[in-house]
């Protein structure tokens, strides 16, 4: 997506820059060197001077050390007691610098720490105000950018799921294997519809919601699951293991699906030997989820396009939905295509 002009990293520099360059230029535009009388009473100047440039330089990196470690890595994680230490702890070091200075590059003098607190503490204030507004507004703008492509992401997945939230090839092959089941009179086919009834209902209704139970994905994981294998029959060997229904952690509907109809995808058809092995199993605040199956390198079989919302969106929606919280590992190994997804649960 193509940036505004005011928010490319050029501008922004710049404008820190100006910022800093008026901050800097304040105490001289405050006062004139027109005024000859007080130039007169500051006979050591320059090191005043050298100085209010150590102080400049002090608050520029405090202003920074503010907004990009003592926030995130300590206010916004709830360490109120440690952020305010840090604060303060620079602070102190300011006055202490100032003292120092006084002692160590005045002539000898009576120190008044008072205004020198005072003067002190409102730039420190102001600077650290200036430094916390300016890093709570870019949190809220870089949040509501990942909202909005979260709700762009869901609306996508949304029509992507609507048009092929599993292969139509396979609910026609599903279909057509229950009209041999009814011819056959076959007792397997009521429990065939009600797969396919709970299947469907999940699909329908229930992945509309931000988050599901575990449970109920596993479910419909094993629904497809069980449709598949009475599909193919003993032309393609399935492991499955699923261990779900002793949590209460929930999970993005429709996430795991692609995996899943992804190797019955590719993993039959014309493939000596077929095999398809897929596990599910949590541990806490963790789930670990793989699904491999054995492959063709050199087959030329055209796939169905429609199969799904493919593994290129999965990666998309894993990133917008749970950012650095998954651990996402896709391998090609001896003829077997391997996926292993770890993704931190949360109650």
């Amino acid at each position: 997506m193509k940036r505004e002009w005011y928010q490319q990293k050029w501008v922004i520099i710049a404008l820190h820059i100006l910022g800093w360059l008026a901050f800097i230029s304040l105490p001289y535009l405050l006062h004139p060197s027109s005024d000859t009388h007080a130039q007169e009473r500051m006979n050591e100047k320059h090191k005043w001077e050298l100085y209010m440039y150590f102080t400049d330089l002090v608050m520029i990196t405090f202003f920074y050390l503010n907004a990009w470690v003592f926030i995130p890595r300590l206010l916004n994680k709830k360490k109120v007691v440690k952020y305010t230490l840090s604060v303060l702890a620079v602070f102190i070091f300011m006055m202490m610098a100032r003292y120092e200075f006084e002692v160590l590059f005045l002539n000898p003098h009576v120190i008044d720490i008072r205004p020198a607190i005072l003067f002190t503490l409102l730039v420190f204030f102001f600077i650290w105000s200036t430094s916390t507004a300016f890093q709570m507004i870019v949190d809220k703008v870089r949040q509501e950018r990942k909202t909005s492509a979260r709700e762009n992401e869901n609306l996508k997945t949304e029509l992507s799921l609507l048009r092929s939230q599993v292969s139509p090839h396979f609910m026609f092959n599903v279909l057509n294997n229950m009209v041999s089941l009814a011819r056959k009179k076959s007792d397997v086919l009521e429990p065939s519809l009600i797969k396919l009834s709970s299947l469907m209902r999940y699909m329908l209704y229930e992945a509309d919601e931000d988050k599901v139970p575990l449970q109920k994905e596993a479910e419909y994981l094993q629904s497809y699951i069980d449709l598949q294998q009475q599909r193919f029959g003993k032309n393609v060997i399935i492991h499955v293991s699923l261990e779900a229904s002793k949590n209460t952690y929930e999970i993005a509907p429709m996430l795991l699906i692609p995996f899943v109809e992804n190797a019955f995808k590719h993993g039959t058809g014309l493939i000596s030997d077929a095999q398809i092995d897929i596990q599910l199993y949590t541990r806490p605040g963790m789930l670990f989820f793989s699904v491999r199956n054995k492959y063709n390198p050199i087959s030329s079989e055209v796939k169905d396009k429609t199969s799904g919302i493919g593994l290129v969106n999965v990666k998309r929606r894993l990133n917008l939905l749970y950012g650095e919280e998954y651990v996402l590992h896709i391998d090609k190994k001896d003829d077997w295509f391997i996926v292993s997804l770890q993704l931190n649960l949360h109650g």
